[in-house]
Parts: C-alpha cells; sequence; structure tokens
C-alpha cells in the first residue's frame, strides 16, 4: 500500500521501492481492494524481501530514506544499512491482517492503515504534487463506514 500511495501523491518527485523481512509474493486482496477506492492499483504489485531487492540490483547505499512500517522491518533496514549514510524511519502503522473476523472488519481495518500511511506522508513530505491528486486525500464518502 505504500508504495502505491507514494506514487499515486508523489508521482515522479522520488524513487520508491516498497521491499519486506520476508516475501509473500501475492498482494493481499484488502490492500488491493481498499487502495483501489482511491485510484491506486495495486492487483499486479508483487512484494519482495530486502534480500531479493539486493539481488534485484537495488542497492539499499543509494537510497536516502528507508521507512519502516514495522518493528521487524525497522530491526533488518538498520541491519542492512548500517554502513550506509541513509535515514531509517519508524512509522507505527497498524497490521491490518490480523484485525477484524468479517469481511467489512477488515476492509475497515485495511482502510485504517492505508489513511494512516497517507497520513504519515503528508506529514513528513507535504502535499502531494499532483493537484488532481489533492481531491484523493480524502475517500469517497462510499467507502467511508
Amino acid at each position: 500500500m505504500a508504495e502505491g500511495l507514494m506514487k499515486k501523491l508523489y508521482g515522479q518527485r522520488a524513487y520508491v521501492q516498497s521491499a519486506g523481512v520476508r516475501n509473500d509474493m501475492e498482494i493481499d486482496g484488502f490492500s488491493v481492494a481498499v487502495c483501489k477506492e482511491m485510484g491506486i492499483e495495486l492487483s499486479r504489485h508483487r512484494s519482495r524481501s530486502f534480500e531479493e531487492m539486493q539481488e534485484w540490483g537495488d542497492d539499499l547505499s543509494q537510497f536516502d530514506l528507508i521507512v519502516a512500517l514495522s518493528p521487524a522491518s525497522q530491526r533488518m533496514a538498520l541491519a542492512l544499512t548500517r554502513y550506509f549514510h541513509l535515514d531509517v524511519e519508524f512509522w507505527p502503522i497498524i497490521d491490518p491482517t490480523a484485525i477484524g473476523d468479517t469481511r467489512e472488519a477488515k476492509l475497515a481495518a485495511y482502510r485504517q492503515a492505508r489513511d494512516m500511511i497517507r497520513d504519515r506522508m503528508v506529514a513528513r513530505f507535504g502535499l502531494p504534487t499532483a493537484p488532481e491528486v489533492a481531491s484523493d486525500l480524502t475517500p469517497p464518502a462510499s467507502a467511508r463506514r
């Protein structure tokens, strides 16, 4: 969700690559659904691990900032970049995967996580660069429950 949101809000302003502690390959369907509400297409996105990033040619030393959304990813990012000159920030975002027993409850949790990420991005990086994206900061009323 974070990579899709960053690209939607800030376009080409920064190079963005998402990675995690492990690689689950398939993106979660709830993430796809709640991002689609904001015009963000994630259905073809594939998650990858930090190790895969390096294997596929992304040099972590070339990044200026790593934003970790979980304590585990923060620990891994700090360990992998301890000799590099870059910042690692931890944004405490809820993990929606373990919240809710019904489809609607799960969607509400994913929306909350999406909105937390969006709000942190706007606080950290400022208003979106594309004027037409400003209206996307608030999902449609039909998506809010």
